[in-house]
């Protein structure tokens, strides 16, 4: 008898929303400060400059309101967990349209302070169960703010990569959703029970073909801490470099992750 299907993780949207605030929150603080020598600094995405980083920051709450613009979908075809495969056809267009908002708004923090309005705006006006056509499907306006989460942690990371000492916190909430949802797709795209994947405090999945672990310690561990696996699930960070490093503790044949990652590219 085949194993029972595993209940999609919940999330509640009012944690979700208020996680999703407070990083935006913590971004804008940060950034508010920043010199014309900091904004034209590098970043590690290809050409982009930390202004045009920045301006993609907002764009994280503005795929909500565009979303909204569209038709409502008649049926709820797409799943929270295949939003990280589906992103990466958006890539030239999103990069565009982080140096084009860069260009149009020299004043980012009044920019990122209106895009936040507009943002709750939305969110208090429509119910969470509202359909957005997004590139995973059509989801629920609920569960797409949680991949807004990820895109905040990711960037955030990102700035604080880019210039020295900015420091920029992580919202607890806010890490701990992408961390799960990340963890999640894992287990999506290598299904199975061998290998148990550790991201303490805030996830544990099982993945990977193979002979399933009932009871014991598990023949097969990758521990990590959320930042690294976030850093890995996007390519920020080789699953060598991270086994290098000490960032990651991995044992057992089936522990070898390097295959799967990253689930964002």
């Amino acid at each position: 008898m085949p194993p029972a299907r595993k209940r999609p993780r919940a999330y509640d949207p009012a944690r979700t929303r208020a996680a999703v605030l407070a990083q935006y929150g913590n971004v804008r603080a940060a950034v508010r400060g920043l010199t014309p020598e900091q904004l034209a600094l590098p970043t590690r995405l290809g050409e982009w400059s930390v202004q045009e980083l920045v301006a993609h920051v907002g764009m994280a709450l503005t795929a909500v309101d565009r979303l909204l613009g569209e038709p409502e979908p008649v049926r709820h075809d797409g799943r929270l967990l295949d939003w990280p495969f589906a992103i990466a056809a958006d890539a030239d267009a999103i990069a565009g349209t982080a140096r084009r908002l860069a260009a149009e708004h020299p004043d980012l923090d009044a920019h990122l302070a209106e895009v936040e309005r507009r943002f709750t705006e939305r969110l208090d006006t429509h119910p969470a169960s509202r359909l957005l056509p997004t590139s995973a499907g059509a989801l629920p306006l609920a569960d797409y703010v949680v991949t807004r989460t990820v895109e905040l942690v990711v960037h955030t990371d990102d700035l604080n990569a880019a210039v020295p000492g900015l420091d920029v916190p992580y919202d607890r909430q806010a890490l701990a959703a992408a961390t799960r949802l990340l963890a999640d797709a894992l287990a999506v795209k290598a299904p199975g029970g061998s290998t148990e994947v550790r991201i303490p405090p805030y996830a544990v999945v099982q993945c990977v073909e193979g002979p399933r672990h009932t009871r014991g310690t598990p023949p097969n561990v990758v521990e990590t801490e959320p930042l690294t696996w976030v850093r890995l699930a996007t390519g920020r960070l080789t699953w060598k470099d991270a086994l290098d490093a000490a960032k990651v503790r991995a044992s057992g044949e089936r522990a070898d992750l390097g295959a799967l990652l990253p689930l964002l590219s």
